[in-house]
């Protein structure tokens, strides 16, 4: 599999990304925290939406303090946005798609 950039999204507090298509519904998401208002005080969550219905497909990152990481979305094929639920830190993250791909020697 490879991934294909669909975009990247960074600031702090609550936001909602424009919506994208997944032709695969495999995602993944590259994320960090950083600059914590107070030690324990942060909170990021990630959740991606149906694009169609708005309804909540999956929680891809729940995370308190300071921290990064790499965390996987599947879904059917799909129209998807993101929605942050962030207080206390700011956040950055970036979103591929995963494809198939063939290697050829």
């Amino acid at each position: 599999m490879a991934w294909r950039a669909v975009g990247s999204w960074s600031g702090h507090g609550n936001a909602q990304t424009e919506s994208f298509t997944s032709d695969t519904g495999a995602l993944r998401v590259r994320w960090e925290t950083t600059r914590e208002a107070a030690p324990g005080s942060g909170a990021f969550r990630l959740t991606a939406h149906s694009a169609i219905s708005g309804r909540p497909l999956q929680v891809a990152v729940d995370e308190h303090g300071v921290g990064r990481g790499t965390a996987y979305v599947g879904q059917d094929p799909h129209a998807f946005y993101l929605v942050v639920e962030s207080a206390d830190l700011e956040w950055s993250f970036t979103v591929e798609e995963g494809v198939s791909a063939t290697r050829m020697d």
